[in-house]
């Protein structure tokens, strides 16, 4: 048993807080802080020194599927704050020299240990030119996209473009990658993925749905896993 099956949250035995309501709080506001205040995930990556609680849903997909083995190139879509990155980082052995992690993220993100950071918008032109110019021999062994695109509250729309993102993700995918490899994505339910899943499935040996336990029940979002890449 890993020290994370150990320590993995539960939300057990745990009081749950309720803050007072604060004149210049929202009540969306409110909602959102009391939920941070009582989520064991995001208690654990405070504990463990992780970014954000978001490193538990990679660290639950690589426990069950193998992904991130020592050694291998990895390139996360849409990085910041840095979970992920941490996690592959760790995980591939980029610190130690071994594996590497190329990280690409519209917003600005702390440096992190054995991670190579693009600050940019990975739907210009030039990212994917950008990142693989990054990579080792140009290829790469596991793409990961985390991406999301700014809420509108329109719940059609909002599918609409996080799909987009995750399409482009696949593309940049089934070009860099090397025989064999990997692609994680987060997508969400919505009715507009059959073609992406469809694209995957000719290009993938498996593909399979997960919704890892630190995602929220509430959420609409799963990932996408597609693994054992034909190319």
């Amino acid at each position: 048993m890993s020290s994370f099956d150990r320590d993995r949250p539960t939300g057990r035995h745990q009081l749950k807080v309720r803050l007072k309501t604060a004149k210049q709080r929202t009540a969306s506001s409110q909602r959102w802080l009391e939920r941070q205040l009582n989520d064991p995930y995001v208690a654990a990556a405070q504990r463990e020194g992780y970014r954000s609680r978001s490193a538990y849903k990679l660290i639950e997909i690589d426990d069950k599927y193998r992904l991130l083995r020592p050694g291998r190139r990895v390139v996360d879509l849409g990085a910041a704050p840095g979970g992920w990155s941490q996690v592959a980082a760790e995980r591939v052995r980029s610190l130690a020299g071994r594996g590497q992690v190329v990280a690409i993220d519209l917003l600005a993100m702390a440096p992190l240990p054995g991670v190579v950071f693009l600050e940019g918008d990975f739907m210009a032109e030039t990212a994917p030119a950008g990142l693989k110019a990054l990579l080792r021999d140009g290829g790469a062994d596991v793409v990961l996209s985390d991406m999301a695109a700014q809420g509108t509250g329109h719940s059609r729309t909002d599918h609409l473009r996080i799909m987009a993102l995750a399409e482009a993700a696949a593309e940049f995918a089934i070009e860099v990658l090397a025989p064999g490899g990997a692609f994680v994505c987060k997508m969400f339910q919505g009715g507009s993925e059959r073609a992406l899943l469809d694209r995957l499935k000719k290009a993938f040996a498996s593909v399979r749905h997960v919704k890892p336990p630190a995602s929220r029940a509430e959420s609409a979002e799963l990932y996408v896993t597609a693994t054992q890449f034909r190319a």
